[in-house]
């Protein structure tokens, strides 16, 4: 039975996203009780704030996506050593207009990866210091910078690398206690 539902982004919109096959892996490895929703971020057009009288479909989806869950989990390569620009557009449409941030007091986890060594050390930097400003409540530890291996993950999202699957599988169970943590300080209201 689940207990939670976990809203994920998947920063990169490329059909091939590594990112998106570490999303499955962490679903995979889950604990029980976490249930996953992915938001999508792809058709949302260029933020402005032209459009905080009146929304359209998709900053309004996006919106009603994340209300719905409990926590968000941000699955996101690294893009010049930032965060992808059609992420960051999604946390603008998200946290606006002025006083209808959907991120405030959302528990959240960020992690990536990258075929580089570094993984996406200095991207999750910035996005961390993007989510501080939303007041999302962050999980700081452990980090997660995944240099990514293309023949270890299944397409089921299975793991065959096992101190990578017990990484990720620590990493994950950390994020479902982290949640559990907020939401009894800070119980979402809908």
């Amino acid at each position: 039975m689940s207990k939670y539902t976990v809203g994920y982004i998947v920063g990169s919109l490329s059909s091939t996203s590594i990112n998106r096959i570490l999303a499955t892996a962490l679903i995979h490895l889950a604990p029980n009780d976490l249930t996953f929703i992915e938001i999508p971020i792809r058709d949302l057009p260029l933020y402005s704030q032209d459009y905080d009288a009146n929304y359209p479909p998709e900053g309004r989806a996006l919106k009603e996506a994340i209300a719905a869950v409990d926590a968000i989990l941000f699955v996101s390569p690294e893009f010049n050593r930032s965060i992808p620009g059609a992420l960051k557009n999604a946390i603008d449409w998200a946290s606006r207009p002025w006083g209808q941030n959907s991120f405030d007091h959302l528990p959240a986890a960020v992690i990536g990866a990258s075929p580089g060594a570094i993984g996406t050390a200095v991207g999750q930097q910035s996005l961390r210091a993007v989510l501080s400003f939303v007041n999302a409540r962050q999980m700081t530890a452990p980090e997660a910078y995944i240099t990514f291996k293309p023949e270890i993950y299944g397409a089921d999202g299975s793991v065959s690398d096992e101190s990578t699957a017990q990484f990720l599988r620590a990493f994950i169970r950390e994020f479902r206690d982290h949640i559990e943590r907020v939401l009894t300080v800070l119980p979402r209201t809908r």
